[in-house]
């Protein structure tokens, strides 16, 4: 058997030593075997480490170098061969081990180096992430300021307000030096300084506004730093600190019509102050970026404060000038309407005036023209009597011309006989053709409705004047009148596209044409003879009569009747052609006022002599009294007159059977009499017939007689046949239908 080399040392050991070695080791080995237990253990706890067989591999290493060191404690003493193979192969074991962990520690150090970059990386990155947060905190600060400053700004629309809030909140903000806003003259080529931080009342120097130093600003939305020595800038008191840093942005100024501040002028979009921040002097502090972010924010909401602050100027302004416009219109409607009612007043009073004396003229001519007188008597009469008629159809037409310009006259609908107006106009018309030695032809149409809805007495007054013309103007030849329904292609005329008629079951247009063979009249001077006081007609026809009313107040009685007027002709010497149109009503199928008609009494069926009728006359005027009781005597009646209304009142007995009451301008004492007749005569039989004497045209005055049960109005002057006519109706009728 071969001896083993183990079991004799070759080197002498001392006892000490080898018991601190074999204790030595024992510790080692135990080291050696925990450490893998805590690899172990943070392999299991850890989820994100990224080597985790490397720690396996290395704590198999440990492991190995541990048994190594535990087997050596039976190397000390005598040992078997077996300790020697089990030491051997641990030494192998942990020779592999070693030897591939050091080969894989080579592989796996440049990742390990790329971690270390990733944990500076991520160093790097959390302190930009400090930083950024660092910038939104400033960042929210200076919204915060903005916000804050913002509300300033609007909780004013004053200009004023507005711009000195703006520098004063931002010098508290930035703490500045020094804030000032230059704003452009009415020339545009200046800047003035109009406010500033520190200075209630600047000084209004101004700069060129060409400066290379301000376009550079006005170019852009920016704040831009600019050198503290500008002009716009020496603003500071000069010495020897060093002064602060200074930066401008430009205000634009959006929409500021008539917006003024010192010498502002009317601005477009284009148009920009200037506004100048400085910092401190003497101070180390720079602009940072949020600083001048919040400058450029609070640039643009003091334009957009400015615009609001010029619309309410605007707005305030123009409300101003409504107001003074509506009270001036107001001033000229009172004016107007006070001038409206002192025309109106005088020309009622002129008319009551002025047709008291003609009724005097009128009446007597015509009961001398009824007596016997020579030839040469007789046409001084005529000629009285006719020059009469011609005064009174001259102030009838200015009463009307007037209500016709202040709108008060009103149509006097009606239903009426329009065949028998034709005939009366006719009638009317023919004895002065004659005396011409002129005919007059009347055609109707057999369309032509006998009855109709209207104002009989306007157009009356119309036809009469246009036929009244033709007569006038024609010297021989004859006159024709034509009357028809017209129909839609006659209707619209595009000389009058205003005229816009619309055919309806309820009424019908009726054309008139009234053609003469008279002097004819120049095309051109045609539109003028629907002007007041306007003749067209040459001097060859001066002594013929008239005012120059008559058509400009038929225009205005055809448009009131929704109707149209025109006349042709193809010039002088070739005579003349009227055309009108008026809408009337058919009876029973129109909406209009439904009068009862009363049929006129024929002038050849009237009684001519009244003999015996009772009659008593109140009038105030004794040459009224005197007139109206002359006709009434004429016509053969026994004639009471009185002056006042209690002497009337105290002599009316039931044998009387008309009571004719004078109505003066007022009318209250003519109103007053009529009923206490009433209160007098309580049954109807016993009460006479009670009729309003009166020179007011005015419709009110017939609207009042008819309220106090008057039976009718007769309107100043009256003639003998006229007061025939009345005293016929009233017996036949018990009334009379319309004012005479």
């Amino acid at each position: 058997m071969e001896a083993c080399n183990c079991i004799e040392p070759q080197w002498p050991a001392d006892e000490l030593l080898m018991k601190y070695q074999y204790i030595s080791d024992f510790f080692i080995a135990l080291a050696y075997f925990s450490i893998p237990l805590e690899l172990i253990y943070f392999v299991k706890k850890s989820a994100v480490f990224p080597y985790r067989w490397v720690l396996v591999q290395f704590g198999a290493f440990i492991v190995l170098c541990g048994a190594t060191h535990l087997i050596n404690l039976w190397t000390f003493t005598t040992h078997s061969r077996t300790v020697a193979v089990v030491m051997t192969t641990a030494k192998i074991l942990t020779a592999v081990v070693s030897c591939a962990t050091a080969l894989m520690l080579v592989h796996i150090i440049p990742d390990l180096l790329s971690v270390k970059t990733r944990e500076v990386f991520l160093k790097n990155k959390a302190a930009e992430l400090d930083r950024e947060m660092g910038l939104i905190r400033t960042q929210e600060e200076t919204g915060r300021h903005v916000r804050m400053l913002t509300h300033e700004i609007r909780s004013t629309l004053d200009r004023h307000t507005i711009l000195k809030t703006t520098l004063v909140e931002l010098g508290r903000t930035l703490s500045l030096e020094e804030c000032a806003l230059w704003m452009p003259t009415r020339t545009g080529l200046e800047l003035q300084l109009s406010y500033t931080l520190h200075h209630q009342n600047p000084v209004g120097f101004t700069v060129p506004i060409q400066l290379p130093m301000i376009n550079q600003v006005f170019s852009t939305n920016r704040a831009v730093k600019i050198s503290p020595s500008s002009p716009v800038a020496r603003l500071r008191p000069s010495g020897k600190y060093m002064p602060g840093e200074v930066v401008a942005v430009r205000v634009p100024l959006l929409h500021l019509s008539n917006f003024q501040i010192n010498d502002w002028p009317e601005l477009s979009t284009k148009r920009y102050a200037l506004m100048v921040l400085m910092l401190p002097s003497d101070s180390a502090r720079q602009w940072h970026v949020h600083e001048l972010e919040l400058v450029e924010v609070v640039a643009d909401q003091v334009a957009v404060a400015l615009s609001h602050a010029a619309i309410l100027e605007e707005s305030m302004r123009a409300r101003d000038l409504l107001m003074q416009q509506n009270v001036a219109l107001d001033l000229a409607r009172r004016e107007a309407e006070t001038a409206v009612r002192a025309r109106n007043d005088f020309l009622a009073v002129m008319n009551h005036e002025m047709r008291t004396p003609m009724h005097a003229i009128i009446a007597l001519s015509s009961l001398l023209q009824e007596t016997e007188l020579t030839p040469e008597q007789r046409l001084m009469v005529e000629t009285i009597l006719k020059s009469s008629n011609l005064l009174a159809a001259l102030i009838n037409d200015v009463l009307d011309l007037s209500k016709l310009e202040d709108g008060s006259l009103q149509l006097d609908m009606g239903t009426f006989n329009l065949h028998a107006l034709f005939r009366e106009v006719l009638n009317l018309i023919k004895p002065i053709a004659s005396v011409k030695k002129l005919s007059i032809t009347l055609s109707l149409s057999s369309d032509l409705p006998e009855y109709a809805i209207g104002d009989e007495k306007r157009l009356m007054q119309v036809l009469l004047n246009v036929v009244g013309n033709a007569v006038k103007f024609s010297k021989e030849g004859s006159i024709s009148i034509t009357a028809f329904v017209a129909k839609s292609e006659y209707l619209r005329d595009p000389r009058a596209p205003e005229f816009f008629p619309v055919p309806s079951d309820n009424h019908f247009y009726l054309r008139i044409q009234v053609k003469d063979t008279g002097l004819g009249i120049n095309p051109q001077d045609i539109p003028k003879l629907f002007t007041k006081f306007a003749q067209s007609q040459p001097l060859t026809t001066k002594n013929s009569s008239g005012g120059g009313l008559g058509l400009a107040i038929c225009k205005r009685f055809v448009n009131l009747m929704e109707g149209q007027i025109w006349i042709e002709s193809e010039g002088l010497g070739k005579g003349s052609t009227a055309f009108f149109i008026v809408k009337l009503g058919i009876p029973g199928h129109s909406n209009e006022s439904r009068l009862p008609f009363v049929p006129k009494v024929p002038g050849n069926h009237m009684p001519t002599n009244f003999s015996g009728l009772k009659i008593v006359v109140m009038d105030d005027n004794s040459v009224g009294r005197m007139v109206t009781k002359g006709l009434l005597m004429h016509l053969g009646c026994d004639v009471l007159a009185v002056g006042s209304a209690d002497e009337c009142v105290r002599v009316v007995t039931p044998e009387h059977k008309v009571v004719f009451l004078d109505a003066s301008v007022p009318g209250a004492d003519t109103c007053e009499v009529a009923v206490r007749l009433h209160e007098k005569f309580s049954k109807r039989l016993d009460r006479p017939f009670i009729v309003a004497l009166t020179g007011n045209t005015d419709r009110m005055v017939k609207e009042n007689c008819s309220r106090v049960g008057m039976d009718g109005v007769v309107l100043k002057p009256i003639s003998v046949d006229k007061m025939r006519s009345v005293l016929s109706e009233l017996l036949e009728h018990g009334f009379l239908a319309e004012s005479q």
